[in-house]
Parts: structure tokens; C-alpha cells; sequence
């Protein structure tokens, strides 16, 4: 059995320096981000994998991450039980105005990376002048290796929904353009893919469902988290609206038995050190910050994974 697994972990930034005034902008954005907290941001998402582990009886074998910022956060966890520095990390700084990233971490052991590159996406370009460009997270693309099977990754963290979803264009543009690369992956190279992220869409969204047939009208990836969502199984929550923008898809091959890896099930972690010390909130995240108020909680996503079998 193997585990991949995505987690959205909530602004995992770098303290902020001292600043001058107490409301001066900081790096984070958040307010009085300093190291005690920023040390037990990085307990409780190492926590979280080693809770994983404890009901899972293993690691997952690969990892995507979102809303980090930059490398340094990443060696840090990796450092920690239960990774002990076992962990790759593939990652690349994006142009996002947050300075927040996609990531991948990965078991060195498994797993082996034989390429990888970050999609940028630019939008708006009024002049070609760079300062003008309006950029957003990047999707990181990784080729790895498991056994002898290639897997071609896909971690994507899409725009948000704010301001009356003024970004949903931005975001059909982006799957529209990786489903181009999948159909390519998929039907001509014949090699697997799994697509991860926090798409700010749920599964029965117009472009999540596109992005799962070919011009052909046929398939070629399965979203198993679909099947999850029908059945009211949420990983975040806005307001009193419940949410899956957290998925992983994988490609039809992984559905077939004579492969290494094949999709055994898919499921939204949730124990109960990882949700909401509020008794009315019970069944949501025990996030880090509400606004800027600080909860010392772990993120305000339920981490995902699938099981896969060998």
C-alpha cells in the first residue's frame, strides 16, 4: 500500500521580523507572526502525517502542498519527526503577490524525480511591461519515478473566489491549459498522472468536470473525491457553505490491475486533534488564525490522500 496526499496547510510563512510600528505591513500579512508560532505551525502540520501514519500504518510516499512560502519553510519540516530528513522537496518560488507556493515533498527512498518545472501563468498583460503583468501561483509539474512506473504530478493551488469570483476566469484558463498537458501525457506518452491541489472548485464545478474527458469524450482522468462531495464530505468551509476544493485526480491507468499502483480509496483526514475546539464548529479545521485573530490551530483545510495498492 502507498499513500499520496495533499494539504492545503494555511500560510506557512517565515516569522516576520520586528517591525517598527504594530501596524506595519508584515512579510506574512499576518498579525505577530513571530518564531514560537511559527515553530508550532511547524509541530502540528509534522503532526498531522505522523497522526496519518499512526492510523494508516505508513507515510504517504509523495506529498503536495500549498499556501507556503519558499524553501526554507519546507527544510524545516522536513527536519521534524516523523520526516527525519528522509523527505525530497521538490519546489520553485512563484511570482504570486503573496509570495505563497505549491510544493512536493517526497519520500527518497520511493520515490526517484526525473524532471520537474513550475507552469507560470501571466495574465493581463496591458503593456509588456513586467510591472504591469498580473501573476498568479504557479502549477508545479514533476516527472518521477516509483519502481519502474513513471507518475507525471500536477500540484496546483488555483485563484481564489473574492470579489463576486472575479478570478473563475483565471482558473477555467489554467485547468483548460494543464488538461491540454495531461490529454498529451495520457493518450500519446501513455503514462500516469495524478493531479493535486486546492482548485477553490468543487468536483461537480464545469471545468473539474471537463478536465476529466478528452476531445474524444473520453476518459481520462477519474475524480474520486466527487463521489466524497455527493455524500457531504468537506475539507473546508466558508461561512456555512461546506467545501472540497481539495482533490486528487489520477489518470484511468491507475484504475487498471496490472499496474504497481492501483486506486484503492480516497479519503479526507480529519481526526479529531484537527478540528475546531468550538463544540458548534466540531466538524470543522482548528485553523491557525481566524482573520487576524490567532487560534493556534493546525490550518483551515483538512489535509486529503488516496490509498493506493500494489
Amino acid at each position: 500500500m502507498e499513500l499520496f496526499a495533499f494539504y492545503n496547510v494555511e500560510n506557512l510563512f517565515l516569522p516576520d521580523p520586528p517591525s517598527n510600528h504594530r501596524l506595519d505591513p508584515t512579510n506574512s500579512g499576518l498579525r505577530n507572526w513571530d518564531e514560537r508560532k511559527y515553530r508550532d505551525k511547524l509541530f502540528k502540520i509534522s503532526h498531522v502525517f505522523q497522526l496519518m501514519k499512526e492510523e494508516t500504518g505508513i507515510l504517504p510516499c509523495m506529498i503536495g502542498l500549498s499556501e507556503i512560502s519558499g524553501r526554507k519553510v519546507l527544510e524545516d519540516l522536513v527536519e521534524m519527526i516523523p520526516f527525519n530528513l528522509q523527505y525530497g522537496i521538490v519546489h520553485y518560488n512563484s511570482m504570486d503577490e503573496r509570495k505563497v507556493d505549491v510544493a512536493l515533498l517526497y519520500d527518497k527512498s520511493k520515490i526517484e524525480i526525473i524532471d520537474s518545472e513550475a507552469i507560470t501563468f501571466f495574465f493581463e498583460i496591458a503593456d509588456n511591461n513586467p510591472e504591469n503583468y498580473d501573476t498568479t501561483r504557479d502549477v508545479l509539474f514533476s516527472k518521477v519515478k516509483y519502481k519502474e512506473e513513471i507518475i507525471n504530478v500536477f500540484v496546483a493551488h488555483l485563484p481564489s473566489k473574492r470579489e463576486k469570483d472575479i478570478n473563475q476566469p483565471k482558473r477555467n484558463y489554467i485547468l483548460n491549459e494543464i488538461r491540454n498537458r495531461i490529454i498529451q501525457i495520457v493518450n500519446v506518452e501513455k503514462e500516469n498522472v495524478i493531479l493535486c491541489g486546492d482548485f477553490n472548485e468543487n468536483p461537480d464545478d464545469e471545468y473539474l468536470v471537463k478536465i476529466l474527458f478528452d476531445d474524444m469524450h473520453q476518459k481520462v482522468l477519474q475524480n474520486p473525491f466527487q463521489e466524497l462531495y455527493s455524500t457531504k464530505n468537506y475539507s473546508a468551509y466558508h461561512y456555512k457553505s461546506g467545501l472540497l476544493f481539495d482533490q486528487i485526480l489520477l489518470s484511468q491507468s491507475f484504475f487498471d490491475n496490472d499496474k504497481h499502483l492501483s486506486f484503492y480509496d480516497a479519503r479526507i483526514f480529519k481526526p479529531e486533534k484537527l478540528r475546531s475546539r468550538n463544540k458548534m464548529f466540531s466538524e470543522r479545521p482548528f485553523r491557525t488564525y481566524a482573520g487576524t485573530r490567532y487560534l493556534g490551530g493546525y490550518s483551515d483545510h483538512f489535509p486529503v490522500y488516496v490509498v493506493l495498492k500494489k
